[in-house]
Order: C-alpha cells, then sequence, then structure tokens
C-alpha cells in the first residue's frame, strides 16, 4: 500500500512526543534525562573545570544529559567543529578537555590543540581499551597506502582525505603525496576547487567508497545540468570542464563506514513507495541507491545531501517556515523527514525542532522523524523500566535490509563511563595514561600532532578561511615528483 508507515517514528508536536515503534520508543526514552544525573554531572564539569566536546553520533541518553546540564564548556557537534570547540573551551578557562567520539576524534582534538599552543592541557578519551572506527581503520592499511604510492606517481596529484581518519593515515598520506583533509559539507567544494587551480590535475579520493561513488555520480549528473546550477555550485565549471574532471577524479575502492553501509537498496526501494510526502535526508556517506534519492529529493526542493550538521540545518530550516506559515487553528500539518543517517543525531535534532515549535502558538504542526531501520533493531533489557534501548545486542538486529543504524565504536561512550572517568579526574589522575589520545608512530621520527599530520588539516583550514587552496598546497602539487 502506497505511504503506509512502515518504519518507527517519532511524531513530535509544541506539547508532546509520540513514539511509534519499539525502536523509536528506546530513542525517546533518554529524551527527558535523569535530573540526578544531570545535576551530578553538572556538579563534577564545574569542579573538575572540565570540557566535554561529544560527536553528535554519541547514544540518546549521554547526549540529554550533556545537553541539560546547561554548562558553558560543552558542545555536542561534528568531528570538526568538536576540535575547534575544544580549543575555545581551553581559551576560555577549561583545564582539560573530554572527548565522546572515536579515537581519531581524540587524535584531531590532541593536534589542533597542540597547534593552538595548548600542548599542556590534558585531553581523554573514556575508555581504555581502543575505539575503533572502520573508516579509519581502512585508511590505515597497508592497501590504502599502496593506493597513495600508486597515486603519488600520476602528476600533478592531489590526495583529498576525509576527515574521519587517523593522525597516522594524515601523516604517512602527506609524505607520499599532497594532502588536503575535507568534510562531508565541504568536498564538493574542495574537488571543483582543486580541479579550477591546477590544470590537469587527478584527484584521489579516500577513503569512503560510498561518498566516492557518490561523488562520481554526483558528477556525472551536474555535466548534464543547467550552466546555472553548476555555476552555483563553483564559477568556473562548465558542463565541459566536469565532464573532463571525472577521468581524473579516482576514490579508494574498500573503505566503509559500517553504519551507513546499512542504508542498502531496499531501505532506498521502501522509502521511496511508501514516504512520498516526507522531506529526504541522506548522508554523503550511504551507499549510492539512498544517495540517489536524497540527490533527487534536494533538486526537487524536497531533500538534502550533505554531512550530519547539513542535515540537522536543513530540518531546522523546514521547520522554521513551516512555523512561520500560519494556516487555520483547526488544520494540522504534519512535516515528515527520512532520518538517512546515524539515529544517535536525533537528540540534537529533537531539540532543534522543539526550539522551533515553541513558536507555534496555534499547536497545529506535527513533525514526523522516520527511522529507516529494522525493528529489531533494539536489545531487550529485562528491566521493567525501560524495556528495550536503541542498538542490538552483539551486533544482532542489523542487515543491509534496514539495519540498526547506529555505531556500536561511538556507543562504547556511555553515561557510565564518563562519570567513572571524571571520578578518576578528581582522585587518581596518576592512572589516566590509558585514557590519552592514541597516536599510531607511522615512519616519522617526530610526533605526527607536531609536524606532517596537521598540515592536511590546516590546508583545510586555509580552504575555508579563502575559498581556494592555499598558494603553498598548489605549489607542492606541481612541484612533487615532477620528472
Amino acid at each position: 500500500m502506497a505511504n503506509q508507515r512502515l518504519f518507527p517514528a517519532l511524531v513530535i508536536t509544541r506539547n508532546s512526543l509520540r513514539a511509534q515503534g519499539s525502536f523509536a520508543e528506546a530513542q525517546a526514552a533518554f529524551l527527558e534525562p535523569d535530573p540526578a544525573s544531570v545535576a551530578r554531572l553538572s556538579a563534577m564539569l564545574l569542579e573538575l573545570e572540565v570540557g566535554i566536546v561529544a560527536h553528535f553520533y554519541m547514544d540518546p541518553e549521554l547526549q540529554g544529559v550533556i545537553a541539560s546540564t546547561g554548562y558553558r564548556h560543552t558542545q555536542i557537534s561534528d568531528s570538526l567543529l568538536m576540535a575547534d570547540r575544544a580549543v575555545d573551551m581551553v581559551r576560555a578557562g577549561a583545564k582539560r578537555i573530554v572527548v565522546l567520539g572515536v579515537d581519531f576524534m581524540a587524535e584531531n582534538v590532541r593536534a589542533v590543540l597542540d597547534g593552538a599552543g595548548f600542548g599542556d592541557t590534558p585531553v581523554y578519551r573514556v575508555d581504555e581499551r581502543e575505539i575503533g572506527c572502520s573508516l579509519a581503520q581502512a585508511a590505515e592499511a597497508p592497501e590504502y597506502l599502496l593506493w597513495l604510492d600508486q597515486a603519488s606517481q600520476t602528476t600533478p596529484s592531489l590526495h583529498v582525505v576525509y576527515i574521519n581518519t587517523s593522525l597516522y593515515t594524515k601523516a604517512e598520506a602527506q609524505r607520499r603525496i599532497p594532502t588536503i583533509t575535507c568534510t562531508s559539507s565541504n568536498v564538493v567544494r574542495t574537488v571543483l576547487s582543486a580541479f579550477a587551480q591546477v590544470p590537469e590535475l587527478s584527484v584521489w579520493f579516500g577513503p569512503d567508497t560510498y561518498m566516492g561513488q557518490n561523488l562520481t555520480a554526483l558528477f556525472e549528473t551536474l555535466a548534464e545540468r543547467p550552466a546555472s546550477e553548476i555555476a552555483a555550485l563553483h564559477p568556473q565549471h562548465d558542463r565541459q570542464t566536469i565532464r573532463a574532471l571525472l577521468k581524473r577524479f579516482h576514490f579508494f575502492p574498500r573503505g566503509n563506514c559500517i553504519v551507513h553501509h546499512l542504508f542498502g537498496d531496499s531501505v532506498a526501494r521502501t522509502v521511496k513507495s511508501n514516504y512520498a510526502d516526507s522531506y529526504i535526508t541522506a548522508h554523503l556517506e550511504v551507499p549510492g541507491a539512498m544517495f540517489r534519492l536524497g540527490l533527487d529529493a534536494q533538486r526537487a526542493g524536497r531533500g538534502i545531501v550533505g554531512s550530519t550538521s547539513d542535515i540537522l540545518n536543513f530540518v531546522g530550516h523546514v521547520v522554521d517556515c513551516a512555523v512561520e506559515q500560519q494556516g487555520l487553528p483547526s488544520e494540522v500539518k504534519r512535516v515528515s523527514f527520512v532520518l538517512g543517517t546515524e539515529t544517535g543525531m536525533v537528540t540534537s535534532l529533537v531539540r532543534r525542532i522543539q526550539s522551533s515549535l515553541e513558536r507555534d502558538t496555534l499547536g497545529r504542526i506535527e513533525v514526523e522523524i522516520v527511522f529507516p531501520v529494522a525493528e529489531e533493531s533494539v536489545t531487550a533489557t529485562g528491566q521493567p523500566d525501560l524495556p528495550v534501548i536503541p542498538g542490538p545486542m552483539s551486533g544482532e538486529g542489523c542487515s543491509l535490509e534496514g539495519g540498526c543504524a547506529t555505531c556500536p565504536y561511538m556507543k562504547m561512550n556511555s553515561l557510565d563511563a564518563l562519570f567513572n572517568l571524571l571520578k578518576r579526574i578528581g582522585n587518581d589522575e596518576t592512572s589516566l595514561a590509558a585514557f590519552a589520545p592514541r597516536v599510531r608512530q607511522g615512519t616519522q621520527t617526530r610526533h605526527p600532532s607536531l609536524d606532517i599530520a596537521v598540515e592536511p588539516i590546516n590546508h583545510m583550514r586555509e580552504f575555508t578561511r579563502d575559498g581556494r587552496l592555499s598558494d603553498a598546497l598548489v605549489m607542492d602539487v606541481l612541484s612533487r615528483n615532477q620528472p
């Protein structure tokens, strides 16, 4: 049946939050955090002068408590902004930084603090074990470095590496081939600018295979679009230059995020058949079918393809517009969004929506957040007060037919783990060495966070500031490995 609702969802109004399906119930259970936990965390952070930077993909309990503290040195964001906010916190008086994310995020925070002159500020993870990332691990494999060695034989060449990689990867890449980091929100502009600035350039993108495939598909369709649409992305490109760059754009063939891998063909077909009235959001890391669905929706003004922050901003803008278009009090308008990314961002998403709905004085707007996941993607706890929680036990319930859409590595960051770390900071700081960021040593003799590993990050910062590749990076591209 067309438009039959098959996926779990949250329905948000000015005065209510309704969960439909057990997965959504598990998400909603943590959106109103325990007041005692909020008070306890607030007191500990204030006493210890600790700043917290957390990723959007944290579990909803942890995010809910952090966001409810009102403490000034807390930030929930994407990975790049985490490092920037850590610097801001230290400048504003924070004495220590706790990173709630995977290990490459802690490394990046450490490197950026070092570069800003705050090398003496301690940075901590919340688990003594490795907090991995399938995408970052793919880029640390010998296969990836061999791919870069081969890429360096083609001149001129530029390596565009996803920010979601380790310092080891960034250092080893920069040693082999001129490298600039990118995020999912600036990768299109970075690639197009590079091709515009360096004649006959070859670009090598990695390690995310799905994103590489999606960029290729984007450029292929862009080559057939009106000149005005191409110029809106980059004024120095037209159909001819887009077709030409396709021959020189390459991506690593074997690197994927295990979460976005779950948004397969079956999920995309169900969304297309049953959620035609919904706005479609899709992260750039999702497989091709979901990406094409999101891209088509974006071009029709009914969706967004981009980063986590792009999705958050898009949803907020659409809800704001719905609130501003006041109708009759008796009319209820539902605005529906399919969430094509990790479900951990639901906490920030719901708070953003609720903030907009406070202005819905007529109480006529309903916002639906649809989770394209399997209903079995929850774990039964056996506890009567909270019978299920998001995410499967030991991976059960994840499938390509609509998976758990939740990162098991991110979920190693828990509220209990955060409290345990803070207790140690207050009482047993000698045992904290295992909680420091883990920086894998490469072929460099110096610490990567202090030299070559930060060069690709700095190139991206200069690009973000100036809107073009720096002269130093272009010179490196033109001079490196010339015959």
